[in-house]
């Protein structure tokens, strides 16, 4: 499946058999959809253009794709990031998306198809939705405010994932994790917590 290799279960059972093919200990049986999800996953995530293809032809506006190939999706674990200390929300907030998007190069691939296909765009709204309105709602001074409030950070958030991980500005890749925290840490802070704007 496109240069990846993929034994067939009667393989991967015989490790000997394996070993014998010099097929490394950690490559396990995997269905077909799970090779072709890694295959999209490193391709949405290089930095070579890429033009999707949909059964066979050249992509259509307006024709999505598939869910599976679409995107996938990312559980980014906001309910368990820690809210005290309360002034530090922000940098921890910004420190933890960017481990994020380093070890994990399916939220690049979700950036890359979210700004053109509606599948993959619902995944990051559900992000705001399930976990950043609440975690807004939760340290902010005021809930009902909690929706903007997200909306902002998600702005800066996805702004700097943007000119980073997927179009790569140099100025941008060039800073390190703790001067993107120091910078954005405390817009990230005032967006969540201040009374006012």
């Amino acid at each position: 499946m496109h240069r990846e290799l993929y034994p067939p279960k009667s393989w991967t059972n015989d490790r000997e058999r394996c070993h014998a093919a010099k097929i490394p200990d950690e490559r396990g049986f995997a269905t077909r959809p799970e090779p072709a999800r890694a295959m999209v996953l490193r391709a949405l995530a290089s930095p070579l253009p890429i033009a999707w293809g949909y059964r066979g032809c050249r992509r259509r506006p307006g024709v999505a794709l598939s869910p599976d190939a679409a995107a996938v999706a990312i559980d980014p674990g906001l309910p368990d990031l820690p809210v005290e200390p309360r002034e530090a929300i922000g940098r921890t907030l910004v420190s933890h998306f960017l481990a994020l998007w380093e070890e994990n190069g399916e939220l690049t691939a979700l950036m890359r198809v979210g700004a053109t296909d509606p599948a993959a765009a619902d995944r990051m709204q559900k992000v705001l939705r399930e976990q950043l309105i609440p975690l807004a709602r939760q340290v902010g001074p005021d809930p009902e405010q909690a929706p903007m409030r997200a909306a902002l950070c998600a702005s800066t958030v996805l702004g700097l994932a943007l000119t980073r991980y997927v179009l790569r500005f140099p100025a941008s890749v060039a800073l390190d994790r703790d001067e993107i925290v120091d910078w954005l840490g405390p817009t990230v802070q005032r967006y969540l917590t201040a009374l006012t704007p």
